[in-house]
């Protein structure tokens, strides 16, 4: 399918967690493909953007950096307002990054107010897979929790990029879905709409659904 076609989506990403898991890393690393050691932490906030094809969508990801530290958290009702999807992140080697997860999904879900939260796409990344031998948090342990919560959930390493591409295609794949998300203009949402009534129809031969 050509550019013309597609769906143009923008899909605005919060990364989430505690201060040192590897947000800023994991963003570095996706966007840019380096990883850069942090020395310093993120102040306030800050994004980057990346353009990604999916199937019949051209979705540029506006990912947003947030600080982890307590001072910066008042500033997260700003922030967070208009994501479509939030990934949170954890420490595989600090059990503690791993259990204020749930607050920092709980405070998301009061500050950005979405219309449906229990639907609402959150991502869960369990980063420094490379430490395997540091390991506090059971994978399992972390898979279940996810689950719990209707989150996906990835192990991930910025350092060498494990998981990192494949994570963030899902949770798009699963934002760009979301009746909510902001198509570029009148004319590409008539184009959607004259799409959807396509949808109905039964499968092609070529798309089965079994």
């Amino acid at each position: 399918m050509s550019h013309g076609t597609k769906k143009k989506v923008l899909l605005k990403l919060i990364i989430l967690g505690e201060s040192g898991v590897g947000k800023t890393a994991i963003l570095n690393k996706y966007v840019n493909g380096k990883f850069i050691e942090e020395h310093k932490a993120t102040i306030g906030a800050d994004f980057l953007t990346k353009e990604l094809n999916l199937d019949d969508k051209l979705v540029t990801l506006q990912i947003w950096d947030t600080a982890g530290q307590e001072r910066f958290q008042s500033l997260g009702n700003a922030f967070y307002r208009g994501s479509d999807a939030c990934v949170l992140v954890y420490d595989i080697t600090n059990d503690q990054s791993f259990k204020k997860i749930e607050e920092w999904r709980s405070n998301f879900i009061s500050q950005a107010s979405p219309d449906e939260p229990k639907k609402f796409p959150f991502l869960l990344l369990g980063n420094k897979s490379d430490k395997d031998s540091q390991r506090q948090v059971d994978k399992l342990q972390a898979d279940t929790y996810a689950r719990s919560q209707g989150m996906r959930f990835y192990e991930t390493s910025a350092v060498n990029g494990a998981n990192i591409e494949d994570a963030i295609k899902d949770i798009t794949s699963i934002a760009s879905d979301m009746d909510t998300v902001p198509y570029f203009s009148p004319e590409i949402a008539e184009i959607i709409n004259v799409g959807d009534t396509e949808d109905i129809s039964p499968p092609s031969s070529s798309s089965c659904s079994c």
